[in-house]
């Protein structure tokens, strides 16, 4: 059986995603490509998972095929939620060939717990939520979240803690941070990613964000 890489990534376009594969050897080479230069007129690509498989032509086909409904004609782009791929793939019997940090147990429990709580984020009623912590070695953080038709938005002005994990979310990179105050409102995917921001280490956010009585926003998912 023909061995290969399938891997994963995001693009500049939200919910949009490209499925693919390459060779073994190809790998480092065919991500820098796609990175630098778009595929499909579409920029942005940002490796998110990669598994080196056995008969990987056939399980690319098998993906392609159950995705279907979801798939730009003629590309391998994808309308699809980045954590159920991830998860899908990351259950795949093979070796794990990125993240390089995580372990495939690790990267599969991650990828579960993220599109749950994104689903979930449907739950909270729109409003504004905050999140005000004391950090050891730092001091005190304390930003404003507004949650409007299930888009989370941090506020311009919070105070955030300086970051200490190696593998922050990629909505936690992307914020503009200066001086450990966020510069401009940043979008986020999940209440645990927000407040990873403020924090500057993976929490639950479904506990650090409250409400405007001192509830932990986690209250509207177990009504």
């Amino acid at each position: 059986m023909a061995k290969g890489i399938i891997y994963v990534m995001t693009t500049v376009v939200a919910g949009l995603i490209k499925i693919g594969k390459t060779d073994v050897n190809n790998f480092n080479n065919r991500m820098y490509g796609l990175e630098r230069n778009g595929y499909a007129n579409v920029t942005g690509l940002s490796r998110e998972f990669a598994i080196e498989l056995d008969d990987y032509d056939e399980k690319e086909k098998l993906l392609h095929e159950i995705f279907s409904k979801s798939r730009v004609p003629n590309t391998e782009l994808f309308a699809l939620d980045v954590d159920l791929v991830t998860q899908l793939l990351s259950s795949f019997e093979g070796i794990q060939v990125y993240p390089e940090l995580e372990t495939k147990e690790e990267v599969y429990n991650k990828s579960k717990d993220e599109f749950k709580s994104k689903q979930d984020v449907n739950l909270i009623p729109d409003g504004t939520y905050t999140l005000n912590r004391d950090i050891k070695r730092f001091g005190k953080v304390s930003a404003i979240m507004e949650v409007e038709n299930g888009v989370l938005t941090v506020k311009s002005g919070a105070k955030c803690a300086t970051l200490i994990s190696d593998n922050p979310p990629k909505d936690v990179l992307s914020a503009n941070v200066f001086n450990n105050v966020l510069q401009e409102d940043q979008i986020f995917s999940s209440p645990s990613s927000a407040a990873f921001l403020v924090v500057g280490n993976n929490v639950n956010g479904w506990m650090y964000w409250k409400n405007k009585y001192g509830d932990p926003i986690d209250v509207y998912r177990v009504q």
